[in-house]
């Protein structure tokens, strides 16, 4: 019965939609498991080993978070303004605001140093699944079959490390089914090379994010550098001259961050009614606050961009995403495909040992439930929104677990992670005390809110001050801001915290104890719900085949689909855009914020041709963390860059339909066109094209 996906073709039939797994180009896929046949039956396409090792060796996970890809054999790193957006914060300043205005460097030697900000890219992956699940008895407890999985990850992770040099990051696939080991080459000295101006690169503003038409020039050029020269790569990508046209095949390659397509309905009614709701309020009450804060001048207007787009950007992501669950349409087809497993689970005799598998996963997220508020508030740090309370717990976990043996150690302070959370720690960034006691203020005050201001925990955090007193107090009296004490304080351990008297440190003492024994709880409850995913994942292979990719988990991944227009309210939405479309759009609304152009736009509009592409839409399967990716063609060509995704796609977390969900990119030829005609940057066009 391998491939076969009858299921999912009847459900959406008769749920009267279309893009089904069978139809649709849907799917991020594994690059050790990657979609060939598929490609070959349906689009004529022979995906080799080379094609997919060199897009795989080309692509980066950039920062924490988004994608990118090697662009020349000198390190040449191409990612989104908005990706890159958290660099050119920390480099910007009152004086020169490059999130705002936008930089280049001519030469190598005018690239500015991004500090924190680290490369990967991933060079090869390994099953690991079996030796993982051996470290699980039969009989254990959930709490100790945790702990033991645990240990075991971390024995691979420090393993590897040590073997290869290479960054070892253990992946759980199908939501537990499957461990696969992903090694990593890491880059640390990243340098920004060229920036456009924000109104250009998010054109259109708040208003058409996450729509379409779009004119955004949303890249950002970073360079690698090794020993203190460009780094010499083997893999990038070469520009295609074309770049891509209605029709054409595109794949991306990217770092997609999370779906939640093979959850249980269970699992999903808890984020419908739990996990999204709570996570809106914190978004809105942060985007009033900052919003409100920027109003006030300039300069907080630029110190609170960052956190203020991220706080948007994701509230409407997670608007679209519960827009999505509170579709009758959705969770129909959710509850109609658990309930045809389940009856086939049910009859077969070689599944026995799945049929609880649901009724397991229910009871471990209402235990989960029961606990959420205080699990939010108190270890996912909604309660105690600083940047310098976030220094304060890292210094304190990370030093606490050296004192551990390696696989009792929370999963983010293991051997194999130290590199990159020292990287982090120790960086020079930017902290401006009105706007951190500002939002530990208000992280404090909802802290109180939500748990009372009676309990114990909640009184002993406030210390008998008002939420806003407390905040000023812990912000102006901590010494964490420098990171030359950070490292210092890492470097002398618990004793030099200890002896430190910081506030901000022993707030973080104060509430870890709860902290961790809250983390425990959930985490035992995740090793549950991870067990009776394994047991289902099993199920589904042998009455279904491989036939659909596992979810998103911030790793790398294969998609596919056409460049192609698609039907909006009764009307044709174009592929393509072009740059006369953007001065069209300007001009509709009288060049007025947030639809004006940069000076430099409309100095040198004569001079752009206005058919060239700007951005294009395809049918590729993406979700947020995809920001960066790049799409390619047959030959493996860059033909642009995804940016974002259209309204439609919000949903995408839980459903993929072709119909008219589009992935958003910046055309090639745009990007060229820019560099050439506006800001004149003719070394880096050389560097992309070769003239």
């Amino acid at each position: 019965m391998a491939g076969r996906n009858y299921w999912k073709v009847g459900l959406w039939l008769a749920l009267g939609l279309t893009g089904t797994g069978a139809q649709a180009d849907e799917g991020m896929w594994l690059y050790n498991h990657p979609p060939t046949q598929v490609l070959r039956d349906k689009y004529g396409f022979e995906l080799t080993d080379a094609w997919r090792e060199h897009l795989q060796q080309s692509s980066v996970k950039f920062g924490s978070g988004g994608s990118a890809e090697f662009v020349s054999e000198e390190g040449l790193i191409l990612s989104n303004h908005h990706v890159g957006s958290r660099a050119l914060q920390r480099l910007s300043s009152q004086e020169h605001n490059y999130l705002r205005d936008g930089f280049y460097a001519p030469t190598k030697a005018e690239e500015k140093p991004c500090p924190g900000i680290e490369a990967r890219v991933l060079m090869n992956i390994e099953d690991v699944t079996a030796r993982v699940n051996a470290s699980v008895q039969a009989g254990m407890s959930d709490d100790a079959a945790y702990r033991a999985r645990r240990a075991t990850i971390a024995a691979i992770e420090k393993e590897s490390l040590e073997q290869t040099s290479l960054r070892s990051e253990v992946v759980t696939l199908y939501q537990g089914a499957e461990y696969h080991l992903y090694r990593y080459k890491r880059y640390t000295d990243i340098r920004l090379v060229f920036s456009p101006e924000e109104q250009i690169a998010f054109y259109g503003g708040d208003p058409d994010n996450f729509e379409y038409p779009r004119f955004d020039l949303d890249i950002c050029f970073f360079r690698a550098y090794e020993d203190g020269r460009p780094a010499r790569v083997r893999h990038y990508l070469r520009w295609s001259k074309a770049g891509a046209a209605e029709g054409d095949l595109v794949f991306i390659s990217g770092h997609p961050g999370r779906t939640d397509r093979l959850r249980t309905v269970a699992e999903l009614e808890y984020l419908r009614d739990v996990e999204y709701p709570r996570t809106l309020e914190r978004l809105k009450r942060l985007e009033v606050l900052l919003g409100s804060y920027s109003a006030r001048s300039a300069e907080n207007a630029r110190r609170a961009r960052n956190d203020l787009f991220s706080a948007r950007n994701a509230r409407k992501v997670r608007d679209g995403a519960l827009a999505g669950l509170l579709d009758p349409k959705v969770m129909g087809i959710k509850r109609m495909e658990e309930g045809q497993l389940r009856a086939a689970v049910a009859g077969n005799p070689q599944l026995a040992d799945a049929r609880e598998a649901w009724d397991r996963i229910e009871t471990a997220q209402r235990e989960i439930q029961a606990r959420s508020r205080e699990y939010d508030m108190i270890e996912r740090d909604y309660g105690f929104n600083s940047v310098l309370f976030n220094y304060a717990r890292q210094l304190l976990r990370a030093t606490r677990a050296r004192l551990e043996p390696d696989g009792e150690r929370l999963e983010e302070y293991r051997y194999s992670a130290r590199s990159s959370l020292e990287l982090e720690l120790f960086a020079q960034t930017p902290v401006y005390e009105d706007l951190e006691t500002l939002k530990l203020g208000d992280s404090l005050t909802w802290l109180a809110e939500s748990l009372g201001p009676d309990q114990s925990l909640v009184k002993q955090v406030l210390a008998g001050k008002s939420p806003h007193e407390r905040a000023s107090e812990l912000v102006h009296r901590t010494r964490l801001a420098s990171p030359t004490l950070r490292q210092e304080y890492y470097k002398g351990g618990t004793q030099a915290l200890g002896n430190a008297h910081d506030p901000m440190v022993e707030l973080a003492d104060l509430i870890d104890p709860p902290a961790r024994a809250l983390r425990r709880e959930v985490d035992a409850r995740r090793e549950a719900i991870r067990q009776a995913h394994a047991r289902i994942g099993g199920a589904r292979y042998l009455l279904q085949g491989a036939s659909q990719s596992p979810d998103a988990t911030s790793t790398l991944r294969l998609a596919f689909g056409l460049v192609k227009a698609y039907e909006e309210d009764g009307r044709r939405v174009p592929a393509q855009t072009t740059f006369d479309g953007l001065y069209r759009r300007a001009a509709e609304h009288n060049f007025q914020s947030p639809f004006a152009l940069p000076q430099r736009w409309l100095d040198h509009k004569k001079k752009l041709n206005p058919a060239t592409p700007f951005d294009f839409v395809c049918t590729a399967d993406i979700i947020g963390g995809n920001s960066g990716s790049p799409a390619v063609n047959r030959n493996g060509e860059f033909v642009g860059i995804i940016f974002d995704g259209n309204i439609q796609s919000l949903q995408a977390a839980f459903l993929y339909t072709e119909t008219q969900c589009r992935a958003l990119c910046v055309h090639s030829s745009g990007i060229i066109e820019a560099l050439q005609r506006v800001y004149n940057a003719k070394p880096l066009v050389r560097e992309l094209i070769g003239k």
